[in-house]
């Protein structure tokens, strides 16, 4: 008898093994096709900083068909898009507390739904395709204008930049963009 523990033992801890190296793979091969970004902004003492990851548009149609109007986006492509802030800030007048967030969106053709959600996610969606977002959890959303490009972002890209009183916050790819005013 403990021959046979010994084996299924083995076999077991096998099995283990292939399955954290084949996911493993899985993961580093979907990276490949929407890479990690990090991106850190300072304004007056505030430190943002955005981990995402950024889906290529591959001569698809983006918004309205891959992310479709109307439903929750983990905004990015395999984990949940990550915002740090280590001071309070207003976002577009509304006050969000000092920490870390998972950013979530609801695109639609003339304004985006941003919403800010204080509980953390291992991964942007359920095995299924559904959203892991738990709507309990979200600390604020707001509605902002989309605002069309003349120029194809090929690449899902977060950015900031500096206006006045105000740091923008951009959500931009394939022809449209969103801008999130945040005040420090």
């Amino acid at each position: 008898m403990p021959k046979l523990l010994k084996r299924s033992v083995l076999i077991l801890l096998s099995l283990i093994l292939i399955g954290f190296t084949g996911m493993y793979f899985l993961k580093q091969n979907t990276k490949k096709h929407s890479p990690e970004e990090t991106i850190t902004h300072n304004a007056k003492d505030a430190t943002i900083t955005v981990f995402y990851n950024r889906p290529y548009k591959k001569d698809r149609e983006i918004f309205g068909n891959l992310v479709p109007f109307g439903q929750v986006w983990r905004t990015g492509a395999n984990e949940a898009t990550m915002l740090t802030t280590n001071k309070d800030l207003m976002i577009d007048g509304t006050s969000l507390k000092a920490g870390i967030y998972t950013l979530w969106t609801i695109p639609n053709p003339e304004s985006w739904k941003i919403i800010f959600n204080s509980k953390e996610y291992s991964w942007g969606v359920n095995m299924d395709g559904t959203v892991k977002r738990d709507p309990s959890y979200d600390a604020l959303t707001i509605e902002v204008p989309t605002i069309p490009l003349l120029n194809t972002k090929e690449q899902f890209s977060i950015y900031f930049e500096n206006a006045n009183d105000f740091t923008i916050m951009y959500l931009a790819w394939d022809r449209t963009a969103v801008a999130i005013p945040i005040r420090v």
